[in-house]
C-alpha cells in the first residue's frame, strides 16, 4: 500500500493539508477520514470543502454530527459530507443515500469504520493520529485512487525543491483533458502556474497497431509542451516560459499570463475586438516563417490524412450513438471516410505552418502591456502539427465555446485575406477559402464527437449545450460547393432535426 505521512504542528497545518487534498479531488472520489474525537477530522474536511469553492466567498461548513450528511452543490465538485459517529446499523447508512450516485460527486466520510465491509474499495484513507501530543496524518490510497497518493508526493517534492516551496497553491481551471493546473502565489505577490501532466498510459491499439493518440498525434506527456513553447518564444511569440521543470515526472512551473482569457473576457462583456484583430495578425505572421519539424528532439508530425480522418470519425464513435440506436454500420462509416479522403486531397499548401489545433478562446490570453502580436499569449500548444494555416483561423473564428458576434467571422476572415494578399501577390484566396471550409467542417464534426464523448464517457453533460453552436458552424461550411458530397451524407444519415439540439436524447 502506498502512503505519505505529514506532521501537523497546528490547526494551520491541518487546514493546509485539506487545501492540498482539494487540488487532487475529482468527481467520483471517496475520502475516508479516520481518527479519534478531537483528532481534526472536521477541521480537515472543512478546509477541503472551502478550497473547492469557485467564488471569493468562503462557504459555511458546519459539522454534520447531528444532520449526519451535509451536501454542497455549488462547488467545482458536488460534495456529500457524512459523519457516521452516531450510526449503529448499516441500514441507516443506506437510508442516508451514501451509496447513491457516488460517481457524480466527492464523498467525504468521517468515522468510516461504521461501514464495515461496505466501505468503498476505491478510496483515499486519511488517518489523523495523536501520539505524545504530536499530531500527524497518514494518507493512503486503495484501488483506482491509489495513484493519487504517489502523485501528491511527487508534486510536493518538486515544489519543495523549487523557488516556489512557500507559495500558496490554488486550483486553476484547466481544459477537458486529464492535465491538472495550480496557480502558485508567493508572499511578495509573484505568480506562476504549476502544470501537472504525467505521461499518459498507452491506450488500446485501434488501427494498424497504433493507439488513438498515436494516429491523431496527441501529446502523451509534458515533453512537447517544453519543446514547443521554447521554440515559440525563440521565434518571437508569447508562450509561457519554463521557470522550473521535471520532464521525467511530467511537471513544470511556467509563466502565469493572467486571467484575460479571450473566452472569459467575452463572458464578462469586455471588448475583444482588438484581441481578435491581433490574434489574426499573429496567424498571418506565422505564414511568413519557416517552421521546423523537430525541436529539442521532439518531432512535429504532419497533419496527415490518418489524423484528419481519425478525428472526424469521433462523430461516428460517439455522437452517432448519442442520437441514434446503436453504432453506424460499415457502409455508412466507409462512405463517410471516402468523402473525407476526397476533401483532404483538395487541401494544398506549399508552406506548412505550425497548426496549434486549439487556437480558440480558452487558449488565447490578452496581455495589453506587451507589444504587437506578443500581446496574445498562447497556451495548450503541445498537440501542434505541421499543416495548413486555415485550420487555426477557422478554430478561432468558429469558436465552439462562445457565441462571437456574427460579423466577427466575416470581418476577421476578410482582414486575414487582405493581409495575406498584401504580403504575397500570388496568394491563392479561393484555394484558402476551400481549405477553410473543409477544416471548419472537419473540426465541427470532430468536436461533436468530443462533446458527446465527454457526456457519455466522462459524465460531463455541460458540453451538450454547445452542440447547436457547433452545428451552425458545420452547416455554414457545408454550403461551400466543394463540400456537396459531405452535405448530402449529413442530410441522409444525420438530418438537421437530429443534430440541432443540445438536449439529452
Amino acid at each position: 500500500m502506498n502512503f505519505i505521512k505529514r506532521k501537523l504542528t497546528d490547526e494551520t497545518a491541518t487546514t493546509a493539508l485539506g487545501r492540498e487534498l482539494s487540488l487532487f479531488c475529482r468527481k467520483g472520489m471517496t475520502i475516508c477520514l479516520h481518527g479519534d474525537l478531537g483528532a481534526g477530522k472536521t477541521t480537515l474536511a472543512r478546509a477541503l470543502i472551502q478550497a473547492l469553492s469557485d467564488t471569493d466567498e468562503t462557504p459555511d461548513v458546519p459539522s454534520p454530527t447531528f444532520s449526519l450528511m451535509q451536501p454542497y452543490d455549488e462547488l467545482r465538485i458536488d460534495v456529500h459530507h457524512f459523519d457516521l459517529y452516531r450510526i449503529d446499523q448499516i441500514d441507516e447508512i443506506y437510508e442516508l443515500g451514501l451509496f447513491d450516485d457516488m460517481e457524480n460527486r466527492l464523498t467525504l466520510i468521517e468515522w468510516p469504520d461504521r461501514l464495515g465491509s461496505e466501505i468503498p474499495p476505491d478510496r483515499l484513507d486519511v488517518y489523523l493520529e495523536i501520539e505524545d501530543s504530536t499530531r500527524s496524518a497518514k494518507i493512503s490510497g486503495l484501488g483506482e485512487t491509489a495513484p493519487i497518493v504517489n502523485r501528491m508526493a511527487t508534486v510536493a517534492k518538486f515544489l519543495a525543491d523549487s523557488e516556489w516551496s512557500n507559495a500558496q497553491r490554488c486550483f486553476l481551471q484547466g481544459d477537458a483533458s486529464a492535465r491538472r493546473y495550480e496557480r502558485l502565489t508567493q508572499v511578495d505577490g509573484g505568480k506562476a502556474i504549476l502544470m501537472d501532466m504525467p505521461k499518459a498510459s498507452d491506450g488500446p491499439t485501434i488501427r494498424d497497431g497504433k493507439t488513438y493518440s498515436q494516429i491523431a498525434h496527441i501529446a502523451e506527456g509534458i515533453v512537447p509542451v517544453a519543446a514547443i513553447n521554447a521554440k515559440l518564444l525563440d521565434m518571437g511569440f508569447s508562450a509561457p516560459r519554463s521557470l522550473q521543470q521535471d520532464l521525467e515526472n511530467g511537471l513544470m512551473i511556467i509563466e502565469d499570463f493572467g486571467d484575460n482569457v479571450f473566452g472569459t473576457m467575452f463572458g464578462n462583456k469586455q471588448d475583444i475586438e482588438q484581441p481578435m484583430e491581433t490574434a489574426t495578425e499573429l496567424l498571418v505572421e506565422m505564414t511568413s516563417m519557416k517552421w521546423p519539424d523537430v525541436v529539442d528532439g521532439h518531432k512535429i508530425a504532419r497533419f496527415d490524412f490518418p489524423a484528419f480522418a481519425m478525428e472526424a470519425e469521433l462523430l461516428l464513435d460517439w455522437f452517432w450513438p448519442l442520437q441514434k440506436t446503436g453504432q453506424a454500420d460499415e457502409q455508412v462509416r466507409q462512405s463517410f471516410i471516402d468523402i473525407w479522403k476526397q476533401l483532404f486531397a483538395l487541401i494544398k499548401t506549399d508552406r506548412p505552418v505550425w497548426v496549434l489545433r486549439d487556437f480558440h478562446s480558452p487558449n488565447l490570453i490578452w496581455m495589453p502591456e506587451r507589444q504587437g502580436i506578443k500581446r496574445v499569449g498562447l497556451i495548450d500548444t503541445q498537440d501542434c502539427l505541421l499543416g495548413h494555416p486555415a485550420y487555426d483561423l477557422v478554430s478561432m473564428l468558429q469558436d465552439a465555446r462562445i457565441d462571437l458576434p456574427r460579423h466577427f467571422e466575416t470581418k476577421f476572415h476578410e482582414y486575414y485575406l487582405s493581409l495575406r494578399q498584401r504580403r504575397d501577390e500570388n496568394f491563392d484566396a479561393p484555394a484558402f477559402e476551400t481549405a477553410y471550409a473543409i477544416f471548419g467542417a472537419q473540426r465541427a464534426t470532430k468536436i461533436l464527437g468530443i462533446f458527446a464523448r465527454l457526456y457519455m464517457r466522462d459524465g460531463k453533460p455541460g458540453y451538450l449545450q454547445h452542440i447547436p453552436r457547433v452545428y451552425a458552424a458545420l452547416e455554414k461550411n457545408l454550403r461551400h460547393p466543394a463540400l456537396g458530397n459531405l452535405a448530402d451524407w449529413y442530410k441522409t444519415n444525420l438530418p438537421a432535426p437530429e443534430r440541432q439540439s443540445g438536449d439529452l436524447p
